[in-house]
């Protein structure tokens, strides 16, 4: 059993309302909860995200806002800042410029308030002998300060925002979706810690946490988004999210602003100016795992 499953249950048995006065009259129960066991209690009854109303929203943001200020001493602001109509977000990768250096992985983590122990890392980059194909002989663990290395080219992988995700097909209690504008999102107060999701992924892009996040009060990221990079709890999934609480207010994911040799573009599929398009129109690109029907909305491509 998750850790989460477990401090749910424990939250339960030390609730400090009767059990029978919370089964006979909820809503009473409810209002004469305080503080941070009424918002503890609250986040573990609320609606799934798509089944509230906007007032219910609003309070859940404001219970994000306040453990936030309980837990890590900062005042953060959460948003659900929804899809931007006529947009389809995507990503192309130049791996002719991609030099292995890993300052996207950096940046991912501290945008969107991983765990700083390097075990929720949403992007991998995997060192490839030159004229390998096969996934499972790339080098997961090889020293960014040492490259480029001769002989050997870099295939960054993080979620591919499916149009057809195993991950949200496999998932029991439907705790992750794909949004109007092509992410792949996860309702994390909704989510029971099956790990289904993880195993259907065939691009290795979940990531589950087996402990509360270290996250150091003074690098918290704090404008956030509830399906983004508000801080998480134990016992979750979580995945790269194109930096939802970014992208949708029209600036560029954290990955492709620290990229130093530009291998990163961003922008909307269905824009035919943009310069996404312009690489799919005319560059030789393929997607990873094709074969598999997931319709990904992330693209390599070579200047060869």
């Amino acid at each position: 059993m998750s850790d989460h499953s477990t401090s749910r249950r424990k939250l339960l048995q030390g609730l400090g309302l009767a059990a029978t006065a919370l089964l006979a009259d909820p809503v009473q129960a409810l209002s004469e909860a305080e503080g941070p066991l009424d918002d503890a209690l609250q986040t573990l009854l609320q609606n799934h995200y798509q089944r509230m109303s906007k007032e219910e929203v609003l309070q859940a943001l404001a219970r994000i806002e306040r453990r936030a200020l309980r837990e890590h001493g900062v005042t953060l602001q959460c948003r659900d800042t929804p899809p931007i109509p006529g947009v389809t977000f995507a990503f192309a990768l130049n791996l002719s410029k991609c030099k292995g250096g890993r300052q996207c992985v950096a940046a991912c983590v501290g945008e969107n308030n991983g765990n700083r122990d390097g075990t929720t890392e949403n992007i991998r980059v995997l060192a490839m002998p030159h004229g390998e194909r096969d996934l499972a002989k790339g080098d997961h663990y090889y020293h960014p300060q040492t490259t480029p290395q001769p002989g050997t080219w870099y295939l960054p992988i993080q979620c591919q925002q499916c149009e057809d995700p195993p991950c949200v097909q496999a998932c029991p209690v439907e705790a992750t979706w794909r949004e109007a504008d092509g992410i792949v999102v996860i309702d994390y107060d909704w989510c029971i810690g099956c790990r289904y999701c993880a195993v259907a992924c065939p691009y290795w892009a979940r990531r589950f946490n087996w402990k509360k996040p270290e996250l150091p009060s003074e690098k918290i990221t704090t404008e956030t988004h509830y399906l983004g990079n508000r801080p998480r709890s134990a016992g979750v999934m979580e995945k790269c999210t194109f930096c939802i609480q970014r992208t949708r207010k029209a600036l560029f994911p954290a990955c492709q602003e620290a990229c130093p040799t530009g291998a990163r573009i961003f922008g909307n599929l269905l824009d035919p100016e943009g310069e996404i398009r312009y690489i799919l129109e005319n560059k030789t690109i393929f997607r990873l795992k094709e074969e598999l029907s997931t319709q990904p909305k992330f693209w390599y491509f070579t200047d060869v």
